[in-house]
């Protein structure tokens, strides 16, 4: 009987299977930690940019008010344009009727003296007809709205004549805002004159 053959050289024992080298523990670990950290990261990234998207934007504040304006008389409300206007805009009130006309007269103190402002508020059926009256009373020589110091509405000691002093106006939808201001001494200052009227326009809302 002939026994088990094996290759020469080898001497008298059968070669053993290799074995699969293990994974070393650590190394495992290591992975899944960086792993780990890894989603960490990118979940806290996106985190960042849902709060910093989600941030409202930061509210612009309006500049703060120059001037103080007390209601010294008014607002005097009427339908009749016609009456209380002068000269091309008399008449383009006789062809194009206002559907509200609100006066008020304001003080103010500005650069050292006191002022009269004069607001008023007029009311037309559509912003079509606003806008021409505005670009109407805009011209000089036209004519205007009569203030409530030059129609005697108002008793007002030592007034100025507000017809010669500063002017500005504003149309805003179907109305518009027609401003005449000028210095109880009769000073010449139209710089501060317009920075008072720029923020009279805003008074609008007060004689709606």
């Amino acid at each position: 009987m002939v026994g088990p053959q094996y290759p020469p050289g080898r001497g008298d024992t059968a070669p053993l299977p290799r074995v699969p080298a293990q994974p070393r523990r650590g190394a495992g670990w290591l992975l899944k930690g960086a792993g780990l950290v890894a989603v960490a990261v990118v979940a806290g990234l996106v985190w960042w940019l849902v709060q910093r998207d989600s941030t409202p934007a930061p509210v612009a504040q309006p500049p703060a008010k120059q001037f103080s304006f007390t209601l010294t008389e008014g607002p005097v409300a009427s339908t009749d344009c016609v009456a209380k206007s002068t000269a091309d805009v008399k008449r383009w009130f006789g062809e194009h009727a206002c559907a509200r006309l609100s006066r008020a007269l304001y003080t103010t103190t500005a650069g050292g003296g006191n002022a009269l402002v004069s607001v008023v508020l007029v009311t037309m059926p559509d912003a079509a007809q606003a806008q021409q009256l505005k670009a109407l009373v805009d011209r000089d020589g036209t004519g205007n709205v009569v203030d409530l110091v030059r129609d005697g509405t108002a008793k007002l000691p030592n007034a100025p004549k507000l017809a010669d002093g500063k002017y500005a106006s504003r149309a805003t939808g179907a109305s518009v805002t027609i401003v005449l201001s000028a210095f109880f001494d009769g000073r010449a200052d139209d710089g501060t004159l317009g920075r008072v009227n720029a923020e009279a326009l805003d008074l609008a809302p007060q004689l709606g």
